[in-house]
């Protein structure tokens, strides 16, 4: 029997049939897919209640949020039962004015207290009332009354940067923003910067020229200026500094102490050098539980045990990378030279012997291109763990956060965190240059 070496050849209709069946596969597809991913985006912008969040979103609350970043507020408050006047950077006792001092936008005029707020802005402290003249608009004038405010408007709608309640008014313009209550009477007066961001108001050097500054730091106060600015109560940059790197240290002590623990693992895990399929597998399950389980996750368990602080933090971090180091180096150890390994084994080396000289130098590139690009990732993470263990800038963050007012300090930590993982992405880069590359060139 003659046996056929190839298939007959297909015929014209054939060919014809097959070509139109492999465009109408292609159409379904051109067409079928962007289909069923719209069909999805209609299903959440629903789902998700996307109208309703457009309906309830408040842009000017935004507005504020975002002026609140760059700018400061001097309040001026005014105790309704008192009728006592303070004048406070941020609201805070830190950085109150003296007594008998105030900015120079107010001035006092007997009984009336004035506060001069920008575009022709006008708030009035009476000994019964408070008064605002908005220009444009008209004068709105309200006092407290039993358990509320009571107040009255020009007449007209009432415009939207007006929000009445029965116990509170708040009039939010681009010149400032008034808040009156039962129990006090706020304005708060917006201006460009970080104010105190140096030196605070009872420091000798507040408010002095940087040429003046330098000449007395010359004349040997140098010592006493540094000490004025690193003890600053208000913006705490000692603490702000400690807390930095605390938080490094997590993310270092979390990395490489995964890296340590993970790599003798990693040779269990590996088919090529753990031929007991039981350990293999063990191994591998514990790594998939380490890394199934988020680092949050883990912090919250360990800090039920272990109490918070940063330590719990830096073991939530190596229970993780433990996981994945451990996965990742046993796929490398797999894919190793085995003729490097027998060259090593034909000079009548040792087990350990011939990791170390045989395995480790071949897989040695992997490692610390992995270990160095997740030191600079956990320091990202190392932030929001701090927040919930209470060390590192994540705990200064959340608490600046809370406060709901001191948003140009979340500006400054979100800053200083950024900055460090710009220099821990730089020196991860110089180390994975010269460590595997054999030196080099320090970074561009």
């Amino acid at each position: 029997m003659t046996m056929l070496s190839a298939s007959a050849p297909l015929s014209a209709d054939d060919l014809k049939s097959r070509a139109e069946g492999m465009f109408r596969t292609k159409r379904l597809w051109s067409f079928g897919l962007p289909a069923l991913v719209l069909a999805y985006l209609v299903y959440a912008f629903f789902a998700f209640d996307v109208p309703g969040l457009i309906d309830r979103a408040r842009p000017e609350n935004g507005a504020i949020l975002v002026r609140d970043t760059y700018s400061y507020k001097t309040h001026v408050e005014r105790d309704n039962r008192t009728g006592e006047i303070t004048f406070a950077i941020e609201g805070e006792r830190k950085g109150e004015y003296p007594e008998g001092t105030y900015p120079d936008w107010v001035s006092v005029d007997g009984d009336v207290t004035t506060v001069t707020l920008p575009k022709g802005h006008e708030v009035r402290y009476y000994p019964d009332h408070v008064e605002y003249d908005v220009p444009g608009y008209g004068t709105i004038s309200a006092k407290s009354e039993g358990r509320g405010v009571e107040a009255t408007y020009p007449d007209g709608p009432m415009p939207d940067f007006i929000s009445a309640a029965r116990n509170r008014v708040m009039v939010t313009t681009d010149a400032g923003r008034v808040t009156i209550t039962r129990n006090r009477t706020e304005v708060f007066r917006y201006a460009m910067g970080w104010e105190l961001f140096f030196f605070t108001l009872d420091s000798p050097y507040h408010g002095m020229a940087p040429g003046a500054l330098l000449s007395r730091a010359t004349s040997g106060e140098a010592g006493e200026i540094w000490d004025d600015f690193w003890h600053n109560e208000m913006w705490r940059h000692s603490d702000v500094a400690w807390a930095i790197v605390e938080t490094v240290l997590m993310a270092f002590l979390g990395t490489f102490g995964a890296a340590i623990v993970a790599l003798p693992l990693a040779f269990l895990a590996a088919r090529n050098f753990t031929p007991l399929v039981v350990v293999r597998q063990l191994c591998r399950r514990i790594f998939d539980l380490c890394r199934g389980v988020d680092a949050l996750i883990w912090t919250i368990v360990l800090a039920r045990a272990f109490g918070p602080g940063p330590l719990t933090g830096s073991l939530a971090i190596l229970l993780t990378d433990t996981g994945s180091f451990g996965k990742m180096f046993s796929e490398a150890l797999e894919n190793v030279d085995e003729k490097q390994i027998e060259g090593v084994r034909s000079t009548g080396a040792r087990a350990v012997q011939r990791y170390r000289f045989g395995v480790i130098p071949q897989v040695t590139p992997v490692l610390l291109s992995q270990v160095l690009y997740f030191f600079e990732s956990n320091t990202r993470s190392a932030t929001v763990i701090g927040a919930i263990t209470g060390g590192g800038i994540g705990l200064m963050l959340t608490q600046a956060m809370i406060t709901q007012k001191d948003w140009e300090e979340v500006t400054y930590y979100i800053i200083l965190i950024v900055l460090v993982v710009m220099l821990m992405d730089w020196l991860s880069g110089i180390l994975r240059r010269r460590l595997i590359s054999g030196g080099g060139e320090g970074g561009h």
